[in-house]
C-alpha cells in the first residue's frame, strides 16, 4: 500500500529570534559509573590506547561530536566522592567502596587525568562538587587546587602533582540531585539551599570568575517538585547561576506514539522551571535572570533489569548499558529540538551520558562504535550554531498521554556569520510522509547544500560492533529552494537536518 503523503509548513522571519545559542547546550555526561571512564574513555593497555590510557578511537568519535562541555565526575558518584583520593601518585591513591552504584572505586582516573583527556578531546570541564557527605570547605579547597596559580597549599600541591598550569574551571556543579533519597547526603530543601549558597559564595572568593548550577528537582515527578527550586532558589540566589534539570525517558510499554511525545513533557518542564525562577527574581527584587543547566537528559529504560542482577563491590562492571534502537534517535532528535528552541534560557546542556552508559558511543576491548543516538546528537551538535529562529510549525497532531503532539517537530536556526541556515525536523508519523514547505525569500540567494536523512523500516533497530551500520544517515533527495520557497520530503518517522548556504 502506498504511503500517504501529508503537509506541513514552517513559518519563520529572520528578525524573530529566540536567541543566540550557548554551544554548551550541547554538552555530556561522564560520571564514574559502569564503564564510562574504565574501558571506557581510559583503558591502559588496550591497543587503541594512547601512552596516557586514553581510548583513541573513542577520541576520535567524540571529536567528531564536537562536545563543547563535559560534566564530572557525577551525578550521584559525587555526593560521596572525597576529591582529594583521585589525585597525586596513582600506587598512593585508595580504593573505595562506592555507595552510589555499589562497586569499588580505585581512583586511577582521577581529576588530572580528566583534565588531560579533555585537552584530547577538545572539550571544557563542567566540575561537580561533592555536597552529599563533604562540606563547604572541600569545595573551597578544589577551586583552589585546580584555579589557582601559585603560593598557596592546594595550588602547590597540584604543581607537587606535576602539574604546573591551574586548569581555570569555570563551571561548577554545586551537588547533584539532593531532593532524591537515593542520594548520599540527601538533605531538605531549605538545608541544601543555604548549604549551596554558602559554598558557591566561598568558592567565588576564591575565585570569582567561575560559574555555579546549584541542583533543581531530580525529577519532574518528585513529590517536593516546584517547591524544592523556589526554597533553593530564595536560599542561594546570589551565589548561584544557573538550576539544573534532569529528566529521562522509556518506552518501556512499547507505545512509540507516546513514547516520541515525550519531548511535549519536556518542553512543559522546561516552560514551568523558567516560570519559578522568574518568580523568586520577582520577589526577591533582583536583577540578575537565573538560567537553566538541563545537565542530565536522555533515553533509559533498556537496562534497567539487567541492572537488578548486578554483583555488589565489583569493579566498572557492566552498568547502565542502554542498547539504543531507531525510535530512540527519534526523541533524542526532538529533545534537541526542544532544548534548543528554549535556548534563551537553556544555556548548558549535558547528554548523560558519553561513553558505555546509557551512551551515544559503546567500546569493546575490540573496538567502539556509534550507536543509534550519535547521529542527531552530532548533527546538532555541529550545525545548531548561530541564532535560534522563533519557528511556527503548521502540522497535524496526535493525541498523546502528554498532550496534542504534532507530527512534525521543528526548529531553524541562522548562521548569520558564515551565511547558513539549519532545519532541524523529525516526523514522528510512523506511516506517512511530509511534504514540507518553508517561506525564505528574506534568504535570497541562499540554496540547499545538504538534506541528511535517519530513518529505518524497524523501530527496533539496533547499531553492534558487527553492524554498526545498520541505522545511519543517508542523503534526502528532491529537496530544493524555488522562488523563495523550500521544499520536500520527510519520510515517515525520520530525524531530517536540511542545511542551507548562500
Amino acid at each position: 500500500m502506498a504511503k500517504k503523503l501529508q503537509k506541513a509548513q514552517l513559518c519563520i522571519d529572520r528578525d524573530f529570534e529566540i536567541s543566540k545559542i550557548d554551544e554548551r547546550i550541547f554538552g555530556s555526561f561522564l560520571e564514574h559509573l559502569g564503564r564510562a571512564v574504565y574501558e571506557g574513555i581510559y583503558q591502559p593497555g588496550n591497543k587503541f590506547a594512547d601512552k596516557d590510557g586514553f581510548r583513541k578511537d573513542v577520541l576520535d568519535l567524540i571529536n567528531e561530536i564536537h562536545v563543547p562541555i563535559v560534566r564530572y565526575p557525577g551525578g550521584n558518584f559525587v555526593s560521596g566522592f572525597n576529591w582529594e583520593d583521585s589525585v597525586g601518585p596513582k600506587e598512593d591513591r585508595p580504593r573505595r567502596i562506592e555507595l552510589a552504584w555499589n562497586v569499588v572505586e580505585t581512583n586511577q582516573f582521577g581529576l588530572n587525568e580528566f583534565m588531560a583527556w579533555c585537552k584530547k578531546a577538545n572539550t571544557k570541564p563542567m566540575m561537580a562538587v561533592n555536597l552529599g557527605t563533604r562540606d563547604i570547605d572541600a569545595a573551597k579547597n578544589i577551586v583552589e587546587y585546580c584555579n589557582i596559580k601559585s603560593g598557596t597549599y592546594y595550588s602547590d600541591l597540584r604543581i607537587k602533582h606535576g602539574v604546573k598550569d591551574p586548569h581555570d574551571i569555570k563551571l561548577w556543579c554545586l551537588g547533584n540531585e539532593m531532593d532524591g533519597p537515593w542520594q548520599i547526603g540527601h538533605m531538605a530543601a531549605e538545608e541544601y539551599g543555604m548549604k549551596a549558597g554558602r559554598a558557591g559564595h566561598i568558592m567565588k572568593l576564591v575565585d570569582p570568575s567561575i560559574e555555579t548550577v546549584v541542583c533543581g528537582s531530580s525529577s519532574l515527578y518528585m513529590d517536593t517538585y516546584g517547591e524544592w527550586e523556589r526554597k533553593v532558589l530564595e536560599c542561594s540566589y546570589d551565589s548561584v547561576d544557573y538550576l539544573s534539570l534532569h529528566t529521562y525517558y522509556g518506552n518501556a510499554e512499547d507505545d512509540t506514539p507516546n513514547f516520541l511525545a515525550s519531548s511535549v513533557a519536556m518542553d512543559k518542564f522546561i516552560s514551568q522551571v523558567i516560570s519559578i525562577c522568574d518568580y523568586v527574581k520577582a520577589v526577591k527584587r533582583k536583577d540578575k535572570t537565573i538560567n537553566l543547566s538541563f545537565d542530565e537528559w536522555n533515553v533509559w529504560y533498556h537496562s534497567n533489569e539487567q541492572d537488578k542482577k548486578l554483583e555488589k563491590w565489583c569493579e566498572h562492571p557492566h552498568q547502565l548499558e542502554d542498547v539504543y534502537n531507531f525510535e530512540d534517535a527519534l526523541l533524542v532528535g526532538s529533545m534537541l529540538i526542544t532544548l534548543l528552541r528554549h535556548a534563551d534560557r537553556v544555556k548548558i546542556a549535558c547528554l548523560a551520558q558519553l561513553v558505555n552508559v546509557i551512551a551515544p558511543i559503546m567500546t569493546s576491548d575490540t573496538g567502539a562504535w556509534r550507536q543509534t543516538i550519535f547521529y542527531p546528537y552530532m548533527h546538532a551538535s555541529l550545525y545548531g550554531r548561530g541564532t535560534v529562529l522563533n519557528t511556527v510549525v503548521k502540522s497535524p497532531s496526535y493525541e498523546s498521554k502528554h498532550g496534542d503532539a504534532p507530527y512534525i517537530d521543528s526548529v531553524v536556526t541562522a548562521d548569520d556569520e558564515n551565511e547558513t541556515i539549519t532545519i532541524f525536523v523529525v516526523n514522528k508519523n510512523l506511516t506517512d510522509d511530509f511534504e514540507l514547505t518553508c517561506d525564505l525569500r528574506q534568504y535570497a540567494g541562499y540554496k540547499v547544500v545538504d538534506h541528511i536523512v535517519l530513518t529505518n523500516d524497524d523501530l527496533k533497530a539496533v547499531n553492534t560492533e558487527k553492524k554498526p551500520n545498520t541505522v545511519a544517515p543517508t542523503e534526502g533527495k528532491d529537496t530544493k529552494v524555488e522562488k523563495g520557497i523550500l521544499n520536500t520530503i520527510l519520510p515517515s518517522k525520520s530525524w531530517n537536518v536540511i542545511r542551507l548556504a548562500k
